[in-house]
């Protein structure tokens, strides 16, 4: 990048000394800027507020209003130009209010002639540091305008693959219908409620905000809610108490959790009770730590101690193992008085 100042750069002097404002010009000229000039604070004013001004030179003592009265006015205008305050003053605590009023940078009408020299390397360092600033701005929204483009496009392939999961869990529940032998029967309803469990991720992702994460509390609400109508539908009724802390968690994390709960839940439907025998099952979500959470499943049905030979094919349980392992840990069974206990605990 060079560090040659913006060509036609467009500046305007504040002074209601014409001498040495027509002096300012003249030097500033030289270096290749256009220079106007406003010989009040009132003058200067409405010349800024007409635009097209690239930098300002501003000057302490004027009869109508002072530099510093004059400045918040200046930077308050829309896409304000920077300032650089001038003043004769050898006070440095008029500089300071200066520059913190906003001013980048000041310059002392010295007695020596250095003034000229000063002023031009103030004007084309901050014309300089302007030119970084606008460019700075522009790639910050580029990036910004980039990442939303991307949410977008993120939502909507969350919202067709949604969709496209809906579907086949509807043919899985169609299928079901159509047949006749309990084994398959049961099969194919484990598959459509695994499916609904990660529909219902990529649901809670294209209504989201964040696509990198989800509400815990409001995904697995409704996921029991589904899980609850399938198994009452194929004729087990069962009532199932959530207490979900309100928790985000990142997508991938919170896929693995979902089939987890499917899992324990539709076990714990199938298992827990006799037939005929109506129970309830919980699912407790809580964080244990700053960076631990804890799954908690139970029933208070007839107990399984996670030791022996799985009831059923063994699928659930190979699966309750592989989407642990995702999530960097394992599932332990809690031994009580009666019934089922299920504990999972992870890193969030």
């Amino acid at each position: 990048m060079s560090d040659a100042p913006p060509a036609s750069c467009r500046i305007l002097y504040i002074d209601d000394d014409p001498g040495l404002g027509r002096l300012v010009q003249r030097s500033l000229q030289a270096r290749g800027h256009h220079v106007e000039l406003a010989a009040s604070g009132t003058d200067g004013l409405a010349r800024a507020q007409a635009g097209e001004i690239d930098l300002i030179a501003l000057d302490h003592h004027m009869p109508d209003r002072t530099g510093l009265e004059l400045l918040p006015l200046l930077r308050a205008l829309p896409d304000a130009p920077p300032v650089i305050y001038v003043t004769g003053s050898e006070d440095s605590r008029v500089a300071v209010a200066a520059l913190k009023a906003g001013a980048v940078d000041y310059v002392w009408k010295d007695v020596q002639g250095q003034f000229w020299e000063l002023l031009g390397e103030a004007v084309d360092t901050a014309l300089r540091q302007e030119a970084l600033r606008r460019d700075k701005e522009r790639a910050e929204a580029a990036v910004r305008e980039a990442r939303d483009r991307a949410e977008l496009l993120l939502r909507e392939v969350n919202h067709r693959v949604a969709n496209s999961l809906t579907l086949v869990a509807a043919l899985a529940r169609m299928q079901t219908n159509a047949v006749t032998d309990p084994a398959a029967k049961d099969a194919l309803e484990e598959m459509q409620a695994r499916i609904s469990a990660i529909a219902g991720i990529h649901r809670r992702l294209y209504t989201s905000e964040d696509v990198e994460a989800v509400e815990l509390d409001a995904y697995l609400t409704g996921l029991v809610e589904e899980l609850q109508l399938a198994m009452k539908a194929s004729g087990r009724d069962h009532a199932i108490r959530l207490r979900a802390e309100p928790i985000r968690l990142a997508t991938d994390k919170a896929v693995s959790l979902g089939v987890v709960v499917t899992e324990l839940v539709t076990n714990a439907y199938k298992y827990a009770y006799p037939a005929e025998t109506q129970g309830e099952i919980r699912v407790q979500v809580m964080r244990e730590s700053p960076d631990t959470l804890s799954l908690a499943v139970e029933d208070d049905g007839i107990g399984w101690t996670g030791e022996g030979e799985a009831k059923g094919t063994g699928l659930g349980s190979r699966i309750i193992r592989a989407m642990a392992s995702n999530l960097r840990s394992v599932l332990t069974y809690v031994p009580g008085a009666s019934g089922t206990r299920a504990v999972l605990s992870f890193q969030a």
